[in-house]
């Protein structure tokens, strides 16, 4: 019986998305849920399965269409088809469909014609990209490629910057930047066209073989990359050996597009990861273990040495325009410090016992779950559930009124080289001290690989910012508008503290004590409800006891 396969609406705001990449052919067998076709909307990339067990038996919509949700992109047949039926030749007609059907599902890059040796296909508009419901224009801030420089499809192409996040833009496919039609420093609508990709060369192919089609385009432009100089802006590690890059590119490799860009960001070769999915699919799990485990394998780690002073930065002269991130940050600061009465209250939070805690565990800590174990989770738990105790500091100033949120939405400001960013851990008060860990490392990792989406830059209702990373005793912030608090926490130092016993004896102990500053809007926060909810903060970090995961 045949099954349409549709595509899915990924989301309530989402109406299209991009066929990535078919991951069956026509006339493979194919089982209940396992992966199907891959898929990229303006939220997320995500694989699609199949909805019955059974034979692919016709593709819809090729490689790279844009379809709405509901569309039917494939069909598969639910029984299994005789063995005759099943050739990759003719699956249109073993599903029992029209013979003019056919051709659809073998002809996955018509842009080579069959009469043809070789040909370059028609150039590809690269448009400035919508990242964001409420975003209408963004300034292209850098061009990671130039005119006549080969590109693989998913590879950054050039950097831009909005009111709400910068971020690097892919290539949309794979060939040869022949024209960047803006220049850096514009400013530009979504959708206008900012340049064009041309086609790498495509030897032709008999019927019924799109896969080794886009196999020879991506190889082509694959080698065209590797004669080429590397630009200085794609240099950041040492390069993986040629050998398992060659495979990657021959489509060897089976993986999901974030297994993918987290090879891409860590600049592992996918080739040395042992897959555990579905005929050897590398997973999400597979890739982060293998992660943790070349991490603990090193025993020296490249870091920047602290005894080799940095070099001087080179000062411009004259007035220099500020960056649109900079212009931003600026506006937003004048904005909440003219608009919020700010006032503060410092307290001092012995910290041994977590310190303790996670000298301890953190070595197995990182190798259970992937993710290091810094201080930061402790202090979100502790806030977080402090805000569901006294929720009034969860809330905002809203026309004259007080808007009480119902969910803890974490901010957690990141400092970049370019300025600075508060991605937002959501619902953080449902999530355990590992799922906060990951998610904080997570944002900031992607923040500073300008990989963050517009949605997880803002919504924040309580914000936290380290300042004691760089050494400081505490900071006084100025609040994320419109929230009505912020937490700055300071430098973790041992110190003598008298600390007295049950029966009233005074003695001297070396302590891990760090500072927290409380930034409080005064016409929403008393004085009492600050100091309420340190207190209640406090207790939790001084005296923890529960299971770290």
């Amino acid at each position: 019986m045949p099954t349409d396969v549709v595509m899915p609406q990924m989301g309530e705001s989402i109406f299209e998305g991009t066929i990535t990449r078919w991951l069956k052919k026509a006339g493979d067998a194919v089982e209940r849920d396992e992966p199907l076709f891959e898929i990229s909307t303006d939220k997320v990339d995500a694989e699609i399965p199949s909805p019955v067990a059974g034979v692919l038996a016709e593709i819809k919509m090729p490689e790279g269409t844009i379809v709405q949700v509901n569309t039917v992109v494939a069909v598969v047949v639910e029984s299994k088809a005789p063995e005759s039926s099943r050739e990759p030749a003719r699956p249109a007609k073993s599903a029992g469909n029209p013979p003019t059907e056919a051709p659809k599902a073998q002809l996955a890059a018509p842009q080579v014609p069959q009469s043809a040796a070789t040909q370059v296909p028609q150039g590809i508009d690269v448009v400035m990209p919508q990242m964001g419901e409420s975003i209408f224009e963004g300034t292209i801030i850098r061009w990671l490629k130039k005119a006549g420089d080969p590109v693989q499809k998913d590879e950054p192409l050039f950097e831009i910057s909005t009111d709400k996040v910068d971020a690097e833009v892919p290539a949309p496919v794979s060939g040869v930047v022949t024209e960047i039609k803006v220049p850096e420093g514009a400013t530009v609508e979504i959708n206008t066209v900012v340049a064009v990709i041309g086609g790498a060369p495509a030897v032709a192919q008999p019927d019924g073989a799109p896969a080794q089609q886009a196999q020879a385009q991506d190889s082509l432009a694959t080698a065209a990359r590797a004669a080429a100089s590397p630009s200085p802006a794609s240099i950041t590690a040492p390069a993986e050996p040629a050998a398992p890059e060659a495979a990657i590119g021959t489509g060897r490799i089976r993986s999901s597009p974030l297994v993918r860009r987290i090879a891409k960001e860590n600049n592992l070769d996918l080739g040395r990861v042992m897959g555990t999915g579905s005929d050897g699919r590398i997973t999400k799990e597979d890739i982060l273990r293998h992660l943790a485990e070349r991490a603990s394998a090193s025993a020296a780690p490249p870091q920047p040495s602290s005894k080799t002073p940095a070099p001087p930065q080179v000062v411009p002269e004259g007035l220099v325009p500020m960056s649109r991130m900079r212009s931003i940050i600026a506006q937003r600061m004048v904005e909440s410090a003219r608009t919020i009465p700010h006032a503060y209250s410092i307290y001092k939070i012995d910290m041994t016992r977590i310190a303790r805690l996670r000298e301890r565990e953190k070595k197995s800590f990182e190798q259970r779950n992937g993710v290091k174990l810094t201080y930061m989770p402790f202090i979100a738990t502790a806030v977080a559930q402090a805000l569901g105790r006294y929720p009034i500091l969860n809330a905002s100033f809203e026309n004259g009124g007080i808007r009480f949120h119902q969910n803890v939405h974490l901010g957690i400001a990141v400092a970049l080289e370019w300025g600075l960013i508060v991605p937002v851990v959501t619902k953080a008060e449902g999530r355990s001290l590992v799922e906060l860990a990951r998610a904080i490392a997570d944002l900031a990792e992607r923040a500073r690989a300008k990989k963050l989406k517009p949605d997880e830059a803002s919504g924040s209702t309580f914000t936290l910012t380290n300042s004691g990373a760089f050494g400081g005793e505490y900071g006084m912030p100025i609040i994320n508008h419109p929230e009505a608090a912020i937490l700055a926490i300071g430098g973790l130092h041992k110190e003598p503290v008298v600390l007295t016993d049950a029966e009233g004896n005074d003695t001297i102990a070396i302590r891990s004590m760090q500072q927290f500053c409380l930034g409080l809007d005064h016409r929403l926060i008393d004085g009492a409800d600050a100091g309420k909810f340190m207190l209640d903060v406090q207790k939790t970090l001084e005296t923890w006891d529960r299971a770290i995961g």
